[in-house]
Formats: structure tokens, C-alpha cells, sequence
């Protein structure tokens, strides 16, 4: 490697480290570590904020804001503390019972919207009907975090690496369900598991407040009735657009945007009060990881690691797909897996292109996987991740880098390891 490159790796270490021990804030590290980068002419402006595959993606930047300004106009209706209560009721005040629903919730409804979108919209839900029941939210936000990576890996619109990966390699939404999704349905099974054993013995139920909730009316939370068919009425036209993104090609950035802007400009919440409950801090830490990520790809770093672990493995399809699978995991769990997968899928396509047959096609499940899966070992590992730290932070509960990720690397470690022979024996 160059001596810029051997640079922009150091550059990136000191800021990941600092983002991982807390010692600044998260957003002053990247935003740091970004400002750097373009110091040293790691990266330039052109790359960091136009390039389509070494900069800011900024379609991960406006679904978000476009999304949380529509989540901003639905908490005028009171929809989530109706929820909140609904879901208590349901659980009957257990708060392991709860976390199972909202686990299935979140990891169903990410295989369906993007999981990003689906986090922002059950994370309030959760502060509230943990309120309810007088416990922590930190475990429950962890936990449906984990399960919108695991769930969205089972279609092509649930997690955003899969659409660069159908896109790259040509494969439909439904290439996805039959060769993604049986496993996926696997692996939430699984996580329930692990949600008893890292969490669930340590609960305790509160039989006074499951009662106090018992008895609550949830339809008198509804503020606004109007409001309330407005914004569903624009949030069900936004995730129908979003599933029918291989017939209609709106991107979920556009798609996102343009419902914001209907909602707003058709109802009487103010551009101010929708606005208020964007993440702001989230979106710059987001484009300060992506110019530093994109500073990697911009010299090389990551196309040279990524080539070197191809020619390690050519010409075996048994140690290209395994290689990949681990290597997408370890990888996506320290970098962005969004990034990652838009630099190491033009590598996959000539891997599969040479190997040929219908039997390469794996690789692109190994990647797939490895990438979705791989994001939950840390914090900043996939995009649901950041947005959830962000939200608890915002409410009062600061999530750590080392709380979330002694869980996330447990969980990767199970799910990925389960991974690897349904690949083996299904493909080869």
C-alpha cells in the first residue's frame, strides 16, 4: 500500500477507537476522523460527497430524514402510546413476553420496509410501554436492533446492502425469499433463544403495574383521529412503494422524501414541529463514517484487502464461499456493511462470472449474509444500529458502544456459525 494509504488506515483506527471507548463524543470523532482524511487528501470533495461508491450515501442520509420527519408528524396522533399500551396488554405486563413481540414485530416488519425505517418506528413505541412497566428500554432496543439486521436480511428491500447485491448480481425480490428468508425464519427462532439467555432471566415482573396497565383504554390515546388517517394513509403509500421498488425504481430515499413532504405540506403539523424529531446527530455521524469509509475505498485499502482474500481463494468454491461469509462478517462488524458491500460486489460478480454455473450464485448469498448479519456485532456495524444509540440517547437511556456490541457479538457469532452449513449443504 501507499504511505496515504497506510495513512488514511491509521486516521481511521484513532477515530474508531475513540468512537469505541467514548472518550469524545461519537459525532466530534467522525466528523474528525472525516475532516482529516480530507486533510491528507485521503479522500477530495468530489469523492467524499459525489462519488457514488467511495463518499456519503446519501440515500441512507434522506431515507433518514425523511422517515423520521414522517415518525416526527405520526407522534402528534398519540399512535404510539396507543401501541405502546396494545402491546403491554398483549404481553400481559411481562416484560420478556413483550420483548418477544416486539422482536417478531421488528424482525417481520423489517422484511418488508427497510429496517432502518422499521426501528424508527417501534423505538418510540418502546420507551413508552417500558415506562409503563417501570424497566429499562436498553435491552429491549438492542434486542429489536438486532432483530431489523436479522430480519431485513430476508428480502431484497429489508436491509440496504441486498439492494446493491440484486442490482449488482441481477437477482429479483424473489430470488431473495427462496434463498434468504427460510434461514432467516430460522434465525429469529434462534434469537428468541438468546433474548432468554442474555436478558430474560433478569427480569422482574411488577404484578401492580401489569395490572395498573390491564386496565388501561388504548384508544384514548389518540389525539388526533384526522391526523392519524393522514399520516397512515401516507405511511402505507410510502412502504408500498418501497416493496414495489423493482417495479416502480423509485428509490427508498425519494420515495421516503416525497411522503414527507405530502404529509407535511397536507396537514396542519409545521415544518418545525415534524423537523423536531430528526436525529441530527445521527445523520452527521452517519456522513462523517461514510467519508471515512469512503477514504478506505478511495485508496485502495479496501479493494486491496478485498482482492487479496479473492485470490486466496480462487478456483474453490467451498473456501471462496466460506471465506466470504466470515470475512463479510468480521469486516461488516467494524465498517459500515453498506460501504463494504458496495466496494466487494463487483469482486463477487467476476468470482461468480468465473466460476460460472448456477452453483456460483452462492457467493452472493455468502455475501449477503455475512454483510447483514455481520452489522450486529458492533455499534456502528449497520445503519439500524446508529439510528437506535441515537434515539436512546436522545431519550434520556445512552446506549455504549461496549454495552450494545457485547451483545451484538454474540449474537453475529451464533447466527453466522448457523449460516455456514445451511450454505454448505443446501449449495455445496
Amino acid at each position: 500500500m501507499t504511505p496515504l494509504a497506510w495513512a488514511s488506515v491509521a486516521v481511521f483506527l484513532v477515530a474508531y477507537a475513540l468512537i469505541a471507548t467514548e472518550r469524545i463524543p461519537r459525532v466530534a470523532a467522525a466528523l474528525g476522523g472525516a475532516g482529516v482524511m480530507l486533510l491528507i487528501h485521503a479522500t477530495d470533495a468530489q469523492a467524499a460527497f459525489f462519488s457514488e461508491h467511495s463518499g456519503i450515501d446519501w440515500n441512507v442520509i434522506f431515507l433518514l430524514l425523511g422517515m423520521m420527519t414522517i415518525v416526527g408528524v405520526l407522534k402528534e396522533t398519540g399512535v404510539f402510546e396507543y401501541l405502546a399500551i396494545w402491546a403491554a396488554k398483549r404481553a400481559r405486563g411481562r416484560p420478556f413476553r413483550l420483548m418477544v413481540l416486539l422482536v417478531l414485530i421488528t424482525a417481520g416488519a423489517s422484511a418488508l420496509l427497510d429496517n432502518v425505517t422499521t426501528v424508527l418506528l417501534i423505538a418510540p413505541v418502546t420507551f413508552l410501554v417500558c415506562e409503563r412497566l417501570a424497566v429499562s428500554p436498553v435491552p429491549f432496543l438492542i434486542a429489536e436492533a438486532l432483530a431489523s439486521n436479522i430480519g431485513g436480511a430476508s428480502t431484497l428491500v429489508g436491509d440496504p446492502p441486498n439492494i446493491i447485491i440484486a442490482s449488482r448480481g441481477g437477482l429479483s425480490f424473489n430470488d431473495f425469499l427462496i434463498h434468504m428468508a427460510p434461514m432467516v425464519i430460522v434465525l429469529v427462532g434462534v434469537f428468541v433463544v438468546l433474548c432468554w439467555l442474555m436478558w430474560g432471566r433478569r427480569f422482574r415482573f411488577d404484578p401492580e403495574r401489569a395490572a395498573a396497565v390491564m386496565l388501561l383504554d388504548e384508544k384514548e390515546a389518540i389525539a388526533d383521529r384526522r391526523l392519524l388517517w393522514q399520516s397512515l394513509a401516507v405511511l402505507a403509500l410510502v412502504l408500498a412503494a418501497f416493496v414495489l421498488h423493482p417495479v416502480l425504481h423509485y428509490s427508498p430515499s425519494v420515495v421516503a422524501l416525497l411522503g414527507a413532504g405530502v404529509l407535511v405540506a397536507a396537514t396542519r403539523v409545521t415544518a418545525r414541529e415534524s423537523l423536531a424529531e430528526v436525529e441530527w446527530p445521527t445523520l452527521v455521524f452517519f456522513a462523517g463514517l461514510f467519508v471515512m469509509v469512503g477514504a478506505l475505498v478511495h485508496t485502495g485499502v479496501i479493494g486491496q484487502v478485498s482482492q487479496a482474500a479473492v485470490n486466496a481463494t480462487a478456483g474453490r468454491m467451498e473456501v471462496a464461499t466460506m471465506g466470504l461469509l466470515g470475512g463479510s462478517a468480521v469486516v461488516s462488524a467494524i465498517v459500515d456493511n453498506i460501504p463494504y458491500v458496495a466496494t466487494m460486489s463487483p469482486i463477487v460478480e467476476h468470482l461468480v462470472a468465473a466460476h460460472g454455473g448456477e452453483l456460483a450464485q452462492v457467493l452472493w448469498w455468502a455475501l449477503a449474509f455475512g454483510a447483514d448479519l455481520g452489522g450486529n456485532a458492533t455499534a456502528v456495524g449497520a445503519a439500524a444500529n446508529v439510528v437506535v444509540l441515537g434515539i436512546a440517547a436522545r431519550n434520556g437511556t445512552p446506549i455504549s458502544f461496549w454495552e450494545f456490541t457485547k451483545y451484538g457479538l454474540i449474537v453475529t457469532v451464533v447466527t453466522v456459525t448457523l449460516v455456514a452449513p445451511y450454505l454448505w449443504f443446501r449449495y455445496l
